[in-house]
């Protein structure tokens, strides 16, 4: 295991309510120490003096850098066992460590699907050989993702799931997702609600409007997302259960949220880094690289979920991470599947919202880090003393093309293509190795 003095970094963590100047110590994998030389919110700490306790101890001189809890995606795709082409545990967490991220938490629309313990097994063991960073797989709510019969949601929380969704497929039934979520408060889960109503949506391959008519493509309504969303909040409100709304695209449902949240109703909720960067525009020339699900919305939609990310009432950053073969993507734009690769992308892409104003860079790293740790309660996304070293130092400074084709994923799927972004990590610390990039 690795012994590391981290020295002269911005240090970051939320959890801890730190923001200052200082230095951190790695004996063993664990984090021994951290000291704060200059803070913004206090003169000192009291752990003035790092001993090291091992004579063979690399140095990091982090000086103009930042560092922060190793980032938390709490949705992606992996797409192993069953799409290996598109994605292995491997090569997605190879790209999250690229990324910034030390722990996934990876949906359960695999072949077959992770709707009982062997599927979770699997993933779990397949994870511990190869993968490099945390993986947390999250099961399936409904048996084959259906929507027809609850699955052994106590079995596989015990086998190792951190949450439940059929991500990819709304809970039609509204019975079913009752039930969901009052398995949720027995076993203390989120279940995380892809909230689409297929009847609205059907055959819909992008948001519905002006550029969906001229581009003679079947639109999708915000209402189709707005309705589902409204239904959950109210299971949630009759059932006290632990609800976490996925990708939240539309001006609507953030407005529905914060009502739910003002009224005290126990629901947490993510948007993407897609969703507050990009409109509805990015399809124009019929590129299938901006086909997503949730479609993309608005330059209206964009400034809601901004402020829904600036009041709070979006607690979470997720990646969405869907990556498909490059032949699946050059189909005609009705037949190519939705999705985005985004572990490579999401952290430069976020960080322009604190260079807008909308977030400060600690709000920014509680979203990223503390929020979903607190929903998926887990340990990770902090820096406290004894916690296992899952740590990413990023420089605020250094610019990078987004070109698909260096992407570590297999995934290529981008719209941002060419676009250059600042801010990237350069170093990530993750299952005891350090990744330098």
């Amino acid at each position: 295991m690795i012994n590391l003095l981290i020295k002269n970094g911005r240090i970051i963590d939320p959890s801890q309510g730190i923001d200052g100047i200082g230095d951190i110590l790695i004996e063993a994998g664990k984090i021994k120490k951290v000291r704060i030389q200059k803070s913004k919110f206090r003169k000192e700490t009291k752990n003035t003096d790092l001993k090291i306790l091992s004579e063979e101890l690399k140095t990091i001189d982090a000086k103009g850098l930042i560092v922060m809890p190793g980032l938390i995606d709490m949705h992606v795709h992996l797409r192993e066992p069953g799409f290996e082409y598109k994605e292995t545990i491997k090569t997605g967490t190879i790209a999250a460590v690229k990324g910034g991220f030390t722990t996934v938490c990876c949906m359960p629309n695999t072949y077959p699907v992770n709707d009982n313990a062997s599927v979770t097994e699997f993933i779990i063991r397949k994870a511990a050989q190869e993968g490099c960073c945390i993986v947390l797989p999250i099961g399936a709510i409904t048996k084959e993702q259906k929507g027809e019969e609850l699955a052994a949601i106590g079995t596989m929380k015990n086998e190792g799931c951190i949450a439940f969704s059929d991500d990819g497929h709304p809970v039609l039934n509204s019975l079913i997702m009752r039930r969901a979520l009052e398995y949720s408060k027995t076993f203390d889960v989120p279940i995380i609600s892809h909230c689409e109503d297929l009847t609205l949506s059907e055959n819909g391959v992008i948001n519905e409007g002006l550029i969906s008519l001229t581009l003679g493509l079947n639109g999708i309504p915000s209402e189709a997302e707005q309705i589902m969303v409204f239904r959950d909040i109210s299971l949630a409100e009759l059932t006290g259960g632990n609800l976490h709304i996925a990708h939240v695209s539309t001006e609507g449902s953030v407005e529905i949220i914060r009502d739910a949240k003002k009224r005290g109703i126990n629901v947490t909720a993510e948007t993407c880094p897609h969703y507050f960067s990009i409109t509805e525009e990015a399809v124009r020339g019929y590129d299938t690289n901006a086909k997503v699900n949730p479609p993309l919305r608005t330059k209206r939609d964009i400034e809601a979920i901004k402020n829904g990310l600036k009041d709070g009432t979006i607690d979470v950053i997720a990646t969405d991470h869907a990556p498909h073969h490059r032949d699946e993507k050059l189909k005609e734009f009705d037949m190519a599947p939705f999705g985005i690769s985004g572990l490579e992308t999401a952290l430069g892409l976020s960080l322009r919202l604190v260079k807008e104003g909308i977030l400060t860079l600690s709000q920014l790293v509680e979203k990223l880090t503390l929020n979903p740790a607190r929903i998926l309660q887990t340990d990770k996304g902090s820096l406290k003393v004894g916690n296992d070293a899952h740590i990413v130092i990023v420089d605020g400074n250094k610019e990078f093309k987004v070109e698909a084709e260096k992407f570590v994923s297999k995934g290529k799927n981008t719209p941002f293509e060419g676009w250059v972004l600042k801010g990237m990590p350069v170093i990530t610390i993750s299952k005891g190795r350090v990744y330098e990039w």
